[in-house]
């Protein structure tokens, strides 16, 4: 009961203070891009508001590694929905996340989805193909952008799932660096496969930024496997002392 009593009291939060920041959040995008600021601002607004009245704090580490001048291209790990807070908590500047079509269909949020995100319909080429054309653009107007490499939520029992190749194709074809993070913890609160939501700590780790100025195509499965070690690396260096805690845990109780 008190499990169903949180999920009503998480999804109210999400609904209510969605609605009630709506304006500012969407307005400024609807107005033009050089307003986005404004509206991502809203969105950092409700993503704290999302997490205090939830219980979900986020702990962001390494957040001096980003420098609010430079347009990043950011890359990380995805394993909850959780993770779209942590992000807009950790980003100081405004961010076009690459989103997938059907997060258009949730209420409300849908509506900011169309104008503060990148979508791209992952069954079609073309979509593919106008995506990362657009993603190049917004990056030469000085904005980072955000990509989910695995492109969709990990649902495996690996630590990560491949990534596709765009965010790197993009970071080596523009030239722009990229600022890998890993978000850990997440996915124990909100499973991709239930629909069950928990309070408890998140922890976002900002790493340092990989410079791609003169690097080729040819560079880009080395970058990548940087990029994955890197991750990996957080993840499970977070994974050990939890697992080891448990079977501490467990020694004990029996």
């Amino acid at each position: 009961m008190l499990s169903k009593l949180y999920v009503a009291w998480v999804l109210f939060v999400f609904t209510f203070f969605m609605i009630l920041y709506l304006p500012g959040i969407l307005l400024p995008f609807m107005i033009g891009e050089q307003y986005g600021t404004i509206g991502y601002q809203f969105l950092k607004l409700w993503s704290w508001t999302f997490s205090k009245l939830n219980f979900i704090p986020y702990e962001i580490k390494g957040k001096e590694n980003i420098h609010p001048g430079k347009a990043y291209i950011y890359i990380s790990n995805h394993t909850s929905y959780l993770d779209i807070p942590g992000v807009c908590l950790t980003v100081p500047t405004q961010i076009r996340p690459l989103a997938k079509k059907e997060l258009k269909n949730i209420p409300v949020f849908g509506w900011i989805v169309k104008n503060a995100a990148i979508i791209v319909d992952r069954s079609s080429n073309e979509s593919r193909r106008k995506s990362m054309d657009y993603l190049k653009d917004v990056l030469k107007r000085g904005i980072s952008i955000l990509i989910f490499p695995e492109g969709t939520q990990n649902r495996s029992q690996e630590s990560l799932q491949p990534f596709y190749d765009g965010a790197f194709r993009i970071a080596i074809e523009t030239q722009q660096p990229i600022v890998p993070m890993a978000i850990l913890g997440a996915g124990k609160l909100m499973p991709p496969k239930e629909f069950v939501i928990r309070p408890g700590r998140i922890n976002i780790v900002v790493m340092k930024e990989i410079a791609t100025e003169g690097m080729k195509l040819a560079d880009l499965p080395a970058l990548k496997e940087k990029v994955i070690k890197l991750i990996s690396h957080e993840i499970q260096t977070y994974s050990r002392p939890h697992s080891e805690g448990l079977v501490a845990h467990e020694g004990i109780k029996s």
